[in-house]
This record gives C-alpha cells, sequence and structure tokens, in this order.
C-alpha cells in the first residue's frame, strides 16, 4: 500500500470548542496533510500539525480569530480557509480592563453534595490532614542548603529505617534569608511563604529549623509557634566542628521521627483534602482534554466538601471576565481584580508584560499566544463558585474554590501553591515534564494520547481519549478523583515519587536583593 493510500485511510480529526469558534485544532497524530478535507467541508490548503488551528472561514486582515468562543487575536494579514494559524499571524487583543469586570453577577449554585468518599490520610493536632507523613527540615538561609542535604542523607541512612510509619525526610530548601531587603514592602511574600510553608499538613507540625546564625531572617520569625526549641544554629558557640552541629541536629531529628512516627493512617472524609491544581508544558489541548477533566474533578472535591486551588495570574488574566462573575461575593471579586492589578505592575516594573508568556514549547504544540492560552488554562477551575482569594504565599482559609495568585513558572507556582498549604497537585502536561515535589505527590496527566505513550512512565492519566472521543471529560474527571483518593491514601504512587523526580523549591521573592 503507497503513503497516499494509507493517507487516504485516515480519518481527519478536530476539534471545535464553540459553535461561534472560526478555528479548530487537528487532533491527528502527526498533523493533517496538505488537501484535506475536514467534516465541515474546509480543505487544507497546507499541512497542519497536531495540535495547531486550522481557519474554518476565510478571515481579512484585522478580522477577528475566535477560539473557546473568545477573541484570542487578530488577523494580521488575510488567512484563507483551511490554512494554518500559528502564532506568526495574529495580533494579541488587549486584556480585560480591571476596572470594567462584573462581580459575582453569575454565581453558580452550589453543586449536589457528593458524599460518602474518604481517604487513609494522616490527623494533626490543629485538626488538619497530610496525605504524607514526613519530617521536614526548615532552613532560615540558603547557606545551610548544603548542610541540610548532608543531614537529609544521614536521616534516611540511618535513622528512619527505625521509624517505619514515617515516609520520609525532607529538606525545605530555599534560596533567601539573607542579602535580602528584609523590610521591603514586597519582602512579606517570600516570608509568609516559608512562614507557611512549615505549616504544610504533610509535616504534622513537627518541622526542625536550621539556621547559620547571622540572618537577616531570624529563625524564630520561621519556626513553627516562634519555638525557639525547634532551632538549630550552626554559629552557637557550643559547637566544636561540624560534625557535633549535625550530631545536634540528629538527635533533634530522632525526637521527631519518634513524634512522627507514632502517626498512623485514619479513614477520613474526603473534605479534608487540600488539592493544588496546575498546568505546565501546556499545549492547545489543554483546553480541550486535560483541563476540563481536571476542573470537572475540581468540582467533585467542591462537592465532597473539599479545598481546591487554581493559580498563575498570567495564565488567568486574560479569561479573568470569566472568573469575576463566579465569585461568591464582591469581596472575594475585588480580591480577584487587586491580585491582578498588582501582577501588572509587577511586570511592567521589570518593563515586560504578559505576552512574554507563553513558552517556545507551548507555541510548538499549537498555542499561539497568552490569550489561548489562559482560556486553556482557566478550565482547570470548573464551574464551581470562587470562595476566596489568596495572596502569594497565604495560607489556604476556606472549603471549596480558591484562587491562590502565583506566578506560572511551574516550579514556583508548586512551590508557592504547597506554602499555601495543599496536601496533592494535579498537574495538566501537552509536551511533557519530569516536574514533582518531595514535600506532596504530584499527578500528572497528559493531554494527548502520543505524550502517555511516548511518556507512560511519568504520565499517570491519560487525557488524550477526550479529544478522540472514546472518553468524556466527565469520564476523565471521575478516573483522577478516584486516583486521587488512592494517591492521597498511600494505596497508590504518582511515577514522579516512584522514580524520586523531586524539584528544588522556589519561593517567589518580588523584593530587592541587596
Amino acid at each position: 500500500m503507497s503513503d497516499t493510500q494509507t493517507q487516504e485511510k485516515v480519518v481527519p480529526l478536530t476539534v471545535k470548542v464553540h459553535p461561534s469558534d472560526n478555528v479548530a485544532i487537528v487532533a491527528n497524530s502527526g498533523g493533517l496533510p496538505e488537501g484535506t478535507e475536514l467534516e465541515d467541508g474546509t480543505t487544507l490548503v497546507e499541512f497542519v500539525p497536531q495540535s495547531h488551528k486550522v481557519a474554518l472561514e476565510d478571515i481579512p486582515a484585522g478580522g477577528i480569530i475566535r477560539r473557546y468562543g473568545e477573541v484570542i487575536g487578530y488577523a494580521i494579514d488575510d488567512i484563507a480557509r483551511g490554512a494554518w494559524i500559528n502564532e506568526n499571524k495574529l495580533d494579541l487583543p488587549v486584556p480585560p480592563a480591571l476596572d470594567e469586570l462584573p462581580i459575582a453577577t453569575r454565581v453558580p449554585e452550589d453543586l449536589p453534595p457528593l458524599e460518602g468518599y474518604t481517604f487513609e490520610g494522616y490527623r494533626n493536632a490543629d485538626g488538619s490532614v497530610g496525605t504524607r507523613n514526613l519530617l521536614g527540615i526548615l532552613p532560615s538561609v540558603q547557606c545551610v542548603a548544603g548542610t541540610l542535604e548532608y543531614l537529609v542523607r544521614q536521616v534516611r541512612e540511618k535513622l528512619l529505617p527505625k521509624y517505619p510509619n514515617v515516609d520520609g525526610v525532607v529538606a525545605l530548601n530555599h534560596v533567601y534569608g539573607c542579602g535580602v531587603a528584609i523590610n521591603a514592602p514586597a519582602a512579606v511574600i517570600p516570608i509568609r511563604a516559608i512562614q507557611n510553608l512549615a505549616l504544610n499538613p504533610n509535616l504534622g507540625g513537627e518541622v526542625l529549623v536550621v539556621s547559620l546564625g547571622c540572618e537577616k531572617l531570624r529563625p524564630e520569625l520561621i519556626a513553627p509557634g516562634g519555638d525557639e526549641d525547634t532551632i538549630i544554629a550552626m554559629q552557637d558557640e557550643q559547637f566544636n566542628g561540624f560534625q557535633e552541629m549535625i550530631d545536634a541536629m540528629m538527635e533533634a531529628a530522632e525526637q521527631r521521627l519518634q513524634v512522627l512516627n507514632g502517626r498512623t493512617r485514619e479513614t477520613v472524609p474526603a473534605s479534608e483534602l487540600i488539592v493544588g491544581m496546575q498546568c505546565g508544558g501546556s499545549d492547545a489541548f489543554s483546553g480541550v482534554t486535560a483541563n476540563p477533566a481536571i476542573g470537572y474533578c475540581s468540582d467533585l472535591l467542591v462537592r465532597a466538601g473539599a479545598s481546591v486551588m487554581f493559580s498563575e495570574v498570567t495564565e488567568v488574566r486574560d479569561g479573568v471576565h470569566l472568573l469575576t462573575p463566579r465569585c461568591v461575593d464582591e469581596e472575594v471579586g475585588k480580591a480577584m481584580i487587586r491580585e491582578m492589578a498588582w501582577y501588572d505592575n509587577y511586570l511592567a516594573n521589570g518593563q515586560t508584560d504578559r505576552s512574554a508568556n507563553p513558552t517556545p514549547g507551548n507555541k510548538k504544540g499549537g498555542l499561539a499566544n497568552i490569550v489561548e492560552k489562559a482560556l486553556g488554562s482557566i478550565a482547570k477551575s470548573g464551574s464551581s463558585a470562587i470562595v476566596d482569594v489568596l495572596g502569594p504565599g497565604e495560607f489556604v482559609r476556606k472549603k471549596g474554590l480558591t484562587f491562590a495568585a502565583t506566578p506560572a513558572s511551574d516550579f514556583v507556582c508548586g512551590t508557592m501553591q504547597a506554602t499555601s498549604g495543599i496536601t496533592l497537585q494535579v498537574f495538566s502536561t501537552g509536551r511533557g515534564t519530569p516536574y514533582g515535589l518531595a514535600l506532596l505527590p504530584v499527578i500528572k496527566m497528559a493531554t494527548r494520547h502520543d505524550l502517555a505513550r511516548r511518556w507512560g512512565d511519568l504520565i499517570d492519566i491519560d487525557a488524550g481519549g477526550i479529544a478522540t472521543g472514546e472518553k468524556t471529560i466527565e469520564d476523565v474527571g471521575w478516573e483522577l478523583f478516584r486516583f486521587i483518593l488512592d494517591v492521597a491514601s498511600g494505596i497508590k504512587e504518582p511515577w514522579s515519587d516512584k522514580l524520586g523526580l523531586h524539584n528544588d523549591l522556589a519561593i517567589f521573592n518580588p523584593a530587592p536583593i541587596t
């Protein structure tokens, strides 16, 4: 059989999200060749790669390009029906004006409660519940990061085998603490983030703080409850040499391991979950398959009484007009606008804007600009009312759906969601990423079959069947919901944990470094 005959037997698969869209994305692996006739009668006038857009009508120069029922750009030149539309063929529209946004005008009604779902978690003294039982060792300054890595190796080798109920030990290293403008207004963000990192429910309230001794960020400021008994300072004059310092840290670590080892999993309602939703290495399928499925799962979690968090300011900014109407009241809506305005100003001070996002990989995956990316990103939020908005590094306050303002960078967003108290994260990707966190399990969802097949030992759930019609958004949403309960219970491990692929923490620091 010739290549031409093989191509003729390929059924063209395209996805048009909204009836008013004048583009569709190609779902076929390998893309579709010139001359392919689509179901609506459109004939491709050139090759269109998988996940990229094809024009479904003639679009004149300056004409609207519409996807998700929203304007994602304006044609730079005439675009013929059947042509490939990539990032070079459209101009970026202006973002929604923040002073004209509707607030709490379309607050969704509460969905029916979802009862009877539980997981096996670790109950803490403060009432919170962890999905893991970890010893956390927190530095007050980056200067001691190497010491913490050495200490963690010693704890794993010499102490952990004696405490089988403890899942592991984690060095919560960060690049903050000294050489910084500690009293600058924006310094409140990294400081509260580090403070709240110690409160993550997966750490059981037994965090050990290691200090150098001369840093600007005083260790008592980040020790849980300000308890100085949790702090060991390397510059303390009682120590003669490095080994004495390590011996003291090992003794303190063992005291905490003895407490943590007394914790065992118990059956708790799904309402005790705190789940972060994130996307990275996104493509044009993200807003069609994985993110809508995550959004459906978000609604299931909210119905079960859990706390759900979505983030990434620049990947919300161009869709914020779709979110403020969903805010539960005016106060929450104004908080959303405040965080958008703060970030607009932050980018402007850096002499850049939102157009710096997306990445080259996003564009290769069919995302033409930040507007298209944002419209797909907010699909992770589902359809529930937004009950709260957190500034960067603030700790979760309410059950239900929360927007936590973070940068869009994968590792910074993940870190900042962890500082806000998530105990498990769901991460969608179309291009692929080995990203993971040692502090909490990260579940990876692929947007398309091609990635899930090639990265079979990195991807936990494949949402690609939504694009090909094999599964529905609801099917994959329920699959994810059940997988979350199993991972939270320790019954299943996501690939990032199986392989030990854990990124360094990256605290967001918009304050000056001196």
